[in-house]
């Protein structure tokens, strides 16, 4: 039995991992020149200039034809997506949207920024919601949920549909950590109604910020790029939409240097994805050769989780904190998801507090009133802290990928050893 590096053994890796950043470690000579491209041209408005370059308008032709979808926005990030994809389906005071209790704080602060309250769904061993749990949280006042694809892995999508479906609820699709997953053929952010797509620092493809929305509605088309854009719909002629709105809206408009850095980001999906999914299937088959009982994070369509991390469920709290500190000391950064703390348990939410006059827009007269509580969501509570993530970066060598598996592996026996111990002594 191998010493632990905790315990004073030698590490399995002499140094931590690469950064576990996705697209930003593969940025290169093609986005600076990108960049450059629209700076000399001294246009970096999407919409007019002196020599414009058009950007955003290419990124968006280029990811609709990916995603085999008629209508793409970019936007300056995910959180403006989801307030645009809400608005666009006219969810606001008085209405109530559902949220997964796994989730970055985000999700269920864009809901309260569209002047509507999250109510909340349990997740699974997944650590995407359980569709299960749905029916507990509906009542006549949701309008819509909002479907958070869980670190590369697709939500169980034809339960939800169909729960949708039966309620005439409007799916949203946050694909803002799984880019490039798919669901049974089907590539999520194109099964719902809205699917809203982030290019922030920490995604699979990067400029820093940004965001896209996607769907192949026109009318719901129309209302999302008018409230990205102060109310107006400047490209009808480019759609052939037929104008059908008159509103008024914010300012979510996607720069031009964005748009030149996420057209170089995007060609590059494909080489991300392949590198994550390969090394994620040989490290947990290395490590499932050693020890075929470890209990790997769950999922509802494995083929199309994009392998961005290595999941463990473990059998208690204690044992996942034991893991992952371990797995530090071998130079192998592991830990538990938003620190195992589900959003609904971060105070500004569970105490309804905002900014706006008498907690708006939680003070609605709701017939059903939203009262929270600490152990409403009682998977998430007890799982989010034993599943451990090791994130896999599209950068690995396979000397790397199998350092994470020897690691692992090391660690999981020495405290299978130490467990057996304590029970014998």
């Amino acid at each position: 039995m191998e010493k632990l590096a905790i315990d004073g053994g030698t590490p399995v890796r002499s140094k931590p991992l690469p950064p576990p950043f996705r697209g930003s470690m593969l940025i290169g000579e093609e986005e600076t020149n990108a960049v450059s491209n629209v700076l000399a041209a001294q246009s970096p408005f999407r919409y007019y200039g002196p020599n414009m370059q058009y950007a955003v308008q290419t990124l968006e032709d280029l990811i609709a034809k990916d995603l085999n979808i008629p209508y793409v926005l970019g936007v300056t990030s995910c959180t403006a997506g989801l307030v645009v994809a809400m608005k666009a389906l006219g969810i606001g005071y008085g209405d109530k949207v559902i949220v997964p209790a796994n989730t970055f704080v985000a999700t269920a602060g864009a809901v309260v920024s569209s002047n509507a309250v999250p109510v909340y769904v349990d997740m699974d061993e997944s650590l995407n919601m359980d569709p299960d749990d749905l029916e507990r949280v509906y009542d006549e006042e949701v309008k819509a949920i909002i479907v958070v694809h869980i670190n590369g892995s697709a939500c169980d999508m034809d339960k939800i549909m169909a729960f949708a479906k039966k309620r005439d609820l409007y799916v949203i699709e946050d694909v803002a950590q799984s880019q490039g997953c798919t669901y049974k053929g089907r590539i999520c952010g194109t099964i719902g109604d809205i699917g809203v797509f982030s290019f922030q620092m920490n995604k699979m493809l990067t400029a820093g910020e940004g965001g896209a929305v996607v769907t192949s509605n026109p009318e719901l088309f129309e209302r999302a790029v008018r409230y990205h854009d102060q109310g107006s719909f400047r490209d009808k002629d480019r759609y052939q939409i037929d104008p059908k709105f008159v509103m008024s809206g914010q300012n979510y408009r996607m720069s031009e240097l964005t748009g030149a850095v996420m057209i170089e980001q995007w060609k590059k999906l494909g080489t991300i994805i392949g590198t994550m999914r390969k090394h994620h299937r040989n490290i947990r088959a290395a490590i499932a050769a050693e020890l075929p009982d470890v209990k790997f994070r769950a999922a509802a369509d494995d083929d199309g989780d994009i392998g961005c991390v290595l999941g463990i469920v473990h059998p208690t709290l204690e044992r996942a904190r034991a893991y992952a500190s371990a797995m530090k000391a071998e130079n192998v950064s592991t830990h538990s998801m938003y620190d195992g703390v589900p959003v609904y348990k971060i105070p500004c939410f569970f105490e309804q507090r905002t900014a706006e006059k008498d907690n708006f827009p939680y003070n609605y007269p709701f017939k059903k009133p939203v009262i929270y509580t600490e152990d409403m969501c009682p998977k998430c509570v007890d799982l989010l802290g034993r599943i451990t993530i090791t994130l896999i970066s599209p950068i690995l060598t396979d000397e790397e990928a199998d350092e994470i598996a020897r690691a692992a592996v090391k660690v999981l026996k020495a405290l299978d050893a130490k467990a057996g111990a304590g029970a014998h002594s």
